[in-house]
């Protein structure tokens, strides 16, 4: 007791901040790894490419909402996408499928709603931002990228085929691939709430009140730091949330939508199975969309709030995404596919 006496306060408050992100991540972190381990073994490409529906649009909104379906966090999606790939899934429902899996699913929409107090604003708003980044996506592979996105000479991908096993084995093997994806992602885990906590204890509020008093130099930084960190879906609302109140709605926002399509580890496994051309278009059309999308909702909550009214809020938001969708973006689009 007197050693801990002995540490100096900003110590022992760093440490009970980090305990407490943590404790609170854990049980989040745990029931994504179960589900991950439950697709892995149980769930197959042949499955889903069997209920693809048959016209281009339908695949690119299956591909979009299909992830509810699939609890995975995007520590493991790519790898799931390139064996989608190779069961002749079409890019466009892949893709939207990368994208949206690791975000809109129950596991991770629930951590984000308890993160945030039981906030429905939060996890609507992280939701939305990235169903609209994938229906982007599926648009621009479906009908503006002409070439495939898979590497023909790539590095061997880590398969593993559980069809032959019995079904006790198989539930062995449900609890194995759990196991290790829990510590692939703890260790990520744990650097982001240090990261977060450090930032609350040591960085000085002026600095962070600068900083978040300009959008345009708040949003780009939480997504740098979405990259940086890699955190899993599971656990990154609770990072959000603790830099909610120094950094404010719109930049954390961005930070929970771009931090499961774009992080380190995910970007060295696309670099892996996905073409370069297609891997640069990628980063620049999600982080591009992601910037705007969060000066958007700053612009929607001054709105807001002059008005007043909640259900404003929900329309003129749903107005931005159509007005995005089909007027800027096909020009955004025909730009890129030209490159």
């Amino acid at each position: 007791m007197t050693a801990f006496q002995q540490l100096p306060s900003s110590v022992l408050q760093t440490g009970a901040i980090f305990l407490s992100i943590i404790i609170e991540a854990l049980p989040f972190v745990l029931i994504g790894s179960i589900v991950s381990g439950l697709i892995e073994v149980y769930i197959t490409p042949d499955k889903v490419y069997h209920f693809l529906p048959r016209n281009r649009w339908g695949r690119i909104f299956f591909g979009t909402f299909v992830g509810i379906l699939f609890p995975s966090c995007e520590c493991g999606i790519v790898p799931i996408i390139n064996r989608f790939l190779e069961k002749n899934v079409p890019s466009y429902t892949a893709v939207p499928f990368l994208v949206t899996a690791p975000v809109i699913n129950p596991i991770v929409l629930f951590a984000t709603f308890s993160a945030f107090g039981n906030s429905f604003q939060v996890a609507f708003l992280r939701a939305l931002g990235s169903i609209f980044i994938a229906l982007i996506l599926g648009i621009f592979l479906g009908f503006f990228w002409k070439e495939p996105i898979q590497k023909e000479n790539r590095m061997a991908c880590h398969e593993h085929d559980f069809s032959h096993l019995s079904p006790s084995k198989k539930v062995f093997q449900v609890f194995v691939q759990a196991i290790d994806e829990f510590f692939d992602m703890g260790r990520y885990l744990v650097f982001g709430c240090l990261f977060a906590t450090i930032v609350q204890v040591y960085v000085p509020t002026r600095i962070l009140t600068s900083i978040s008093s300009s959008p345009l130099l708040a949003i780009p930084l939480l997504m740098l730091l979405a990259f940086l960190l890699s955190l899993c879906s599971e656990a990154d609302a609770f990072i959000g949330a603790s830099l909610l109140s120094s950094f404010g709605l719109a930049p954390v926002v961005a930070f929970l939508v771009i931090g499961p399509m774009l992080d380190i580890k995910n970007l060295l496994m696309m670099k892996n199975y996905l073409k370069t051309p297609f891997v640069v278009r990628f980063i620049i059309i999600v982080s591009l969309v992601v910037f705007f999308y969060s000066l958007f909702l700053i612009y929607i909550i001054i709105v807001h709030l002059a008005y007043n009214h909640v259900y404003f809020f929900v329309i003129l938001g749903c107005f931005q995404v159509v007005f995005l969708s089909f007027f800027i973006f096909p020009i955004f689009f025909i730009f890129f596919s030209r490159i």
